[in-house]
C-alpha cells in the first residue's frame, strides 16, 4: 500500500519551533514535487509550501515566508518542514501532498491539483 505518514506535530508556545517530517512508504519520494497542506479548524486546506524533486525549487505562502523552510533528503525518502516563530494562526492539521502522475516541478497552482496525501500531523499554537 501507497501511503505518505507525516509527523512531528505537537502543542508549542508562539514563537517556538517544530520540524514536521513527511515520509513514503511503498514508493520513492525521488520523482515527486513534494508539497505541505495546512488546514485549520473550520477552514478549507490550503498550500503552504512545496519543493521540487531536486530541493532547488521551492515556494512558500506568503503567510509562512521567512519563518518555514522545506527541504528534503533523498537518502531518508523524507521532506521536512522546519516551522520557526509560530503563531496560533499556524495552528492546524499539517498533510505533505503530490501529483499523483508524477509532476518533478512546483506548479504555480499545485494546492489545487495535487492529489494524494497522508493523514496529517495536527500542531497547535498556544501559550
Amino acid at each position: 500500500q501507497l501511503t505518505l505518514v507525516e509527523s512531528g506535530g505537537g502543542l508549542v508556545q508562539p514563537g517556538g519551533s517544530l520540524r514536521l517530517s513527511c515520509a513514503a512508504s511503498g514508493f520513492s519520494l525521488d520523482y515527486y514535487a513534494i508539497g505541505w497542506f495546512r488546514q485549520a479548524p473550520g477552514k478549507e486546506r490550503e498550500g503552504i509550501s512545496c519543493v521540487s524533486t531536486t530541493g532547488v525549487g521551492t515556494s512558500y505562502a506568503d503567510s509562512v515566508k521567512g519563518r518555514f523552510t522545506i527541504s528534503r533528503d533523498i537518502a531518508k525518502n523524507a521532506v521536512y518542514l522546519q516551522m520557526d516563530n509560530l503563531k496560533p494562526e499556524d495552528t492546524g492539521t499539517y498533510s505533505c501532498g503530490l501529483h499523483s502522475e508524477g509532476k518533478k516541478i512546483c506548479l504555480p497552482n499545485y494546492e489545487h491539483t495535487m492529489d494524494f496525501w497522508g493523514k496529517g500531523t495536527v500542531v497547535t499554537v498556544s501559550s
